[in-house]
């Protein structure tokens, strides 16, 4: 559970083995088959008469907590670079991290200026 890996992740000697981890996965392109193991929850949906549909219930998928925070660190380095060497068009704002709504407004109100000018 997250609260566990929590305090786990305060002694430095466990940080250390988990940073070699995902180190270990990006050098050598391997995703162990631990991490691809997942366990679906079953729970009902409030307030359904009956429960003899499988729209009544709600399924949830639990992954491996490790895996998941191996995951995003992964996806941030991945965003991090794809942003730095400039492989993102920026007017791409959607899914990235510090990006806020009002960097959608500042691009949208450019575009309404930009038109303007050439009287469209």
């Amino acid at each position: 559970m997250w609260r566990h890996l929590k305090t786990i992740l305060k002694q430095d000697t466990y940080l250390t083995q988990i940073i070699n981890i995902t180190n270990a996965c990006i050098h050598l392109e391997h995703w162990p088959s631990h991490f691809k193991q997942s366990s679906t929850v079953i729970i009902p949906k409030p307030n359904k008469q009956t429960h003899d549909n499988p729209k009544s219930f709600h399924p949830i998928v639990l992954l491996n907590t490790l895996g998941k925070l191996i995951e995003k660190v992964i996806a941030d380095r991945l965003q991090f670079h794809v942003i730095k060497n400039n492989f993102i068009h920026p007017s791409q704002l959607g899914g990235l991290k510090f990006k806020l709504t009002s960097d959608t407004e500042v691009v949208l109100t450019h575009a309404i200026y930009s038109g303007w000018v050439q009287n469209h």
